[in-house]
């Protein structure tokens, strides 16, 4: 997967935790910085691809600060990842590991959705 490589690529690392449909399937991201920020993003509704091909993402979820070790900090990202499932089994997910919690995603991300 060409996002995973560019992660590595900038020092980085990126996990496929769940594989989705290789066609279909609609990708979420999911950062953790040493800063304690976890952030989840996923496709911009509406907004599938640039005109150039590029697709768009949303940053859906923010949380901090994230601990592992405490179900409370990671629970409305493991929420938001769950309805997703549920609506679309085909998704993949993706985790990186950033100390400054990067997705990679720049110029395509856009601001946080409001729910």
């Amino acid at each position: 997967m060409a996002h995973v490589r560019r992660v590595f690529s900038e020092g980085a690392t990126a996990i496929v935790v769940r594989k989705g449909d290789a066609d279909a399937g609609a990708i979420f991201i999911r950062t953790l910085g040493a800063n304690g920020i976890s952030a989840l993003l996923g496709p911009a509704l509406g907004l599938a691809a640039t005109e150039a091909g590029e697709r768009v993402w949303r940053q859906l979820v923010e949380e901090g600060p994230f601990d592992r070790a405490d179900p409370d900090s990671v629970r409305r990202i493991d929420e938001r990842l769950a309805r997703e499932l549920q609506f679309d089994p085909d998704i993949w997910i993706i985790e990186i590991e950033d100390r400054t919690g990067r997705h990679f995603l720049e110029p395509y991300a856009l601001a946080v959705e409001e729910n």
